[in-house]
């Protein structure tokens, strides 16, 4: 005997060891055995990250959250392939780049729902209302009719006169926007020009443009911070508190605004022929027709659309004409020699200026993927698709892999030919395609035609569309680093008056 242990106990408790460790790693291989099972019910034909026993949905939801949808979605393409198999918030997602399925989807009804957190759509009053991400497809249907009016026929035809004189305005206040080293905080600038032109066209109230920017500015913020976000997110007061804050605050401005556009109405002895867009909606409120707070939203949407999408484009744009003065030449030669009867400017004939536009959308868009649910079972290209199913169309990453003879270039010479509609989709197409993207194009070129009409711009050294921080989440954004996306207006020498513009 040692220490009071018998050699029985020494012989119980080694066995008793042998066992213990047997049944371990007994339970470890049943665990991995069973954790492969899992994940084989779970396995899939279409590529993407593995199921993992339920790590690879967390994996993937993780990046989306962390790096940004469009930022994700491009990592994961480039990684599998045109079609991938993702998880967002626990819910299987299909990445797809190939031109015919992005094709398929846009031009087909059973993709005209959205998808997002539904508490994420309740906080920027989009669930249910509006038209942007209202997946109510009977009360989307209704609105989008009262947008199609007023995006189209007589607004349509008024937008080029206005864009030019908004333009003009804010340009002659140019040395009120000047820092002391002469740079002008472009992006702002081109906000608060294209706000003003929406307010015009389709609210017609007087309002604070910088604080109303301000507010558009948070909301985006907010509206981007919760789309995908986890139900305990918003449990979290001091973390989405700010968030809902920022999106009552845009909405109350609107209600505001709204009230002024009622006032207005009541005491207009006779009203426009052409009925702005606000107008319209107040008097289908008036008949029952659609509820304040979708009439509201609505405004609102109709509002923010522009300031944070197309200034950015312009901005985009502002960039590639510097990186390619030979284009800026011959833009601005076009303007000089294309004009209609009247001795204007005629915007038909721009061809140089429309193929700049659309190569700048192509190469550099601001908004690269659309969200979509599956309403009905469907199959793309031998891809059984289940009713629910999520669907992310990667447009932007399409449009640098088909097609175009220098897909990876900025070059006019990718719309040398006509490009079929199934390659080139900057707004979309079939039933739930971009409502605005004809007046978009309008503004787009009008506002390009009043600004390099008067000024070349000059970015600061090294600011290129490659050197400045951007983000890839709802949209692509640059980072707005203190006077880093500033640039110097230089006027030309010579300029047509306003009134052959």
């Amino acid at each position: 005997m040692m220490n009071g242990i018998t050699p029985l106990e020494t012989l119980t408790s080694a066995m008793s060891a042998d066992i213990s460790s047997e049944v371990s790693t007994f339970l470890l291989l049943l665990l991995l055995l069973l954790l492969f099972t899992w994940s084989r019910t779970h396995r899939s034909p279409i590529p993407g990250p593995s199921f993992l026993a339920g790590l690879g949905p967390l994996l993937t939801y993780s990046r989306f959250i962390l790096t940004g949808i469009g930022t994700a979605c491009n990592y994961y393409n480039n990684k599998y392939g045109s079609i991938v198999r993702v998880w967002i918030n626990g819910e299987e997602t299909l990445i797809l780049s190939r031109s015919s399925a992005v094709y398929h989807v846009l031009k087909s009804a059973h993709y005209i729902a959205r998808f997002g957190s539904k508490t994420g759509l309740e906080c920027v009053g989009m669930e249910g209302r509006g038209i942007i991400f209202n997946s109510d497809v009977q009360l989307w249907r209704k609105v989008r009719t009262y947008f199609s009016k007023a995006l189209t026929g007589p607004g349509l035809q008024r937008t080029v006169g206005i864009c030019l004189s908004s333009t003009a305005k804010h340009l002659e206040r140019l040395q009120d926007m000047t820092d002391p080293s002469g740079h002008v905080d472009a992006l702002n600038l081109l906000r608060a020009i294209v706000v003003d032109i929406s307010n015009r066209l389709f609210l017609r109230v007087p309002l604070n443009e910088k604080d109303l920017l301000m507010k558009i500015h948070n909301y985006f913020e907010t509206w981007q911070t919760v789309l995908i976000k986890p139900d305990i997110f918003f449990k979290i007061g001091w973390l989405y508190n700010k968030h809902k804050r920022a999106a009552q605050e845009l909405q109350d401005v609107m209600e505001s605004l709204l009230e002024t556009k009622r006032k207005i109405i009541n005491e207009s002895e006779k009203l426009d022929d052409d009925l702005d867009f606000a107008t319209e909606l107040i008097f289908a409120q008036n008949h029952g027709e659609l509820s304040a707070d979708n009439v509201r939203q609505c405004v609102l949407e109709m509002v923010i659309a522009a300031p944070d999408t197309l200034s950015i484009s312009l901005f985009f744009m502002l960039l590639l004409l510097k990186q390619n003065p030979d284009v800026e030449l011959k833009i601005v030669e076009e303007m000089n020699t294309v004009k209609n009867s009247d001795g204007k400017i005629d915007y038909e004939s721009l061809r140089v200026l429309e193929s700049f536009i659309n190569e700048s959308l192509r190469f550099h868009p601001v908004v690269d993927f659309t969200m979509r649910k599956a309403l009905e079972n469907d199959n793309i290209e031998g891809t059984k698709i289940a009713k629910g199913t999520n669907i992310i169309l990667n447009i932007g990453l399409m449009h640098k892999t088909e097609f175009f003879p220098k897909p990876k270039e900025f070059s006019l010479t990718n719309f040398d030919r006509t490009v079929p509609s199934r390659f080139f989709q900057p707004f979309g197409c079939g039933p739930r395609s971009c409502v605005g993207k004809h007046i978009a194009m309008v503004m787009l070129k009008a506002i390009l035609v009043a600004l390099l009409s008067r000024y070349t711009v000059c970015p600061r050294q090294g600011c290129t569309l490659n050197s400045i921080r951007q983000t890839n989440n709802l949209s692509q954004q640059p980072v707005e680093d203190e006077h880093s996306l500033t640039m110097r207006f230089i006027p030309r020498t010579t300029r047509p008056p306003h009134s052959q513009l």
